[in-house]
């Protein structure tokens, strides 16, 4: 399958690079994927469009400001830190992508400064600009609690502003709790909690998993054929409240409706290993999802506008359809839908 097949024209100006004023104000295209008929309403309309039984699985994890911005010691040089991924359980070693990193050979040191101060010591260099670091504080005081205090918020590199205060709760679901992403699920961004009481006054009930978004979700694909691309793996947690309300709600022919790409391909990815199934549990998964994909626990999707050539669109398009998912896009773009992280919703049933 050849990735052009995922292409689009985006014109620039409909890439959000602000909130919706209120989270359940934002737009929201309802796709009925049977059909291929499409509506037009707002995210704050959801519950009337979810039956009673329904399940509504969301991502609970929770940013963690991963964006450094420090100076090389001791040339002064500016350097930017993107941490990606912790390296075992050392919670001061990790892999990031840092620039500029053609500088920052093995045995470079960075500080990072402000409420706390940080320091860094490059360990190794890998492949597409990624190096391992280790971060360290003076008095040894937790390195968690330094990034929390001096990082920013990792905002997507289509969103040409700064980061600012807002974005710290704005980038964030209102049901995060469970800290390890370095991007938001952007789909659950939508949600209040008086739109999660309406949802449960309709008779749907709600589930959390946690699956913490590493920065491997949102890499370019880089291959030609959509097979040959590879995602990296991806921590997940999931409770027994919601395998028995997912499992129930399966058993009972009820629909599973998943928040996200995340909370799909966490779903699906363990489902997959025990035999449709939910099992309380953590683990990772690597689960690339692209057309042809047999879905076995959602039949529902609420998802943001993706970018061309993504993994995430090939997702949704897996469940569907290309051609579904083509003319939807089309439609947003006539309607001029506001796109990805801080842009508007798609509904698919």
């Amino acid at each position: 399958m050849d990735v052009r097949e995922f292409d689009f024209d985006l014109p620039a100006d409909l890439i959000a690079q602000e909130p919706a004023a209120e989270r359940s104000g934002a737009r929201l295209l309802h796709l009925d994927r049977s059909t291929g008929s499409i509506a037009h309403t707002t995210v704050g309309n959801l519950p009337s469009l979810l039956q009673p039984g329904d399940v509504v699985v969301v991502n609970n994890t929770r940013v963690f400001p991963a964006r450094l911005l420090g100076r090389r010691v001791p040339s002064g040089g500016a350097v930017e830190c993107l941490l990606i991924n912790r390296l075992g359980t050392d919670e001061g070693r990790w892999e990031a992508l840092v620039h500029p990193g053609q500088k920052l050979k093995p045995g470079a040191e960075v500080v990072f400064e402000g409420a706390r101060t940080l320091r860094a010591e490059i360990l190794e260099r890998r492949f597409f600009g990624r190096r391992v670091v280790r971060l360290w504080t003076d008095d040894g005081s937790s390195v968690d609690a330094a990034i929390d205090a001096i990082g920013h918020v990792p905002l997507p590199p289509y969103i040409k502003r700064a980061d600012t205060v807002d974005d710290r709760d704005r980038y964030q679901t209102v049901f995060a709790h469970s800290r390890g992403s370095v991007a938001a699920p952007t789909a659950g961004l939508h949600f209040t909690r008086p739109l999660l009481e309406a949802m449960a006054a309709r008779g749907v009930m709600a589930a959390e998993i946690t699956l913490h978004v590493g920065y491997g979700t949102f890499q370019p694909v880089r291959v030609d054929r959509v097979e040959d691309h590879r995602l990296e793996p991806e921590r997940y947690e999931i409770g027994d409240r919601a395998a028995s309300l997912i499992n129930r709600a399966l058993a009972d022919g009820r629909r599973v409706i998943a928040v996200g790409t995340t909370t799909t391909r966490t779903l699906e990815a363990v489902a997959g290993e025990h035999d449709g199934r939910i099992v309380a549990g953590e683990g990772a998964t690597d689960l690339f999802i692209y057309p042809g994909f047999g879905f076995r626990v959602i039949r529902g999707l609420l998802t943001n506008f993706h970018l061309p050539r993504s993994s995430l669109l090939m997702l949704v398009a897996a469940f569907a359809g290309r051609d579904r998912v083509r003319d939807a896009y089309a439609e947003a773009i006539a309607a001029r839908y506001r796109f990805y992280s801080y842009g508007d919703a798609m509904l698919i049933t």
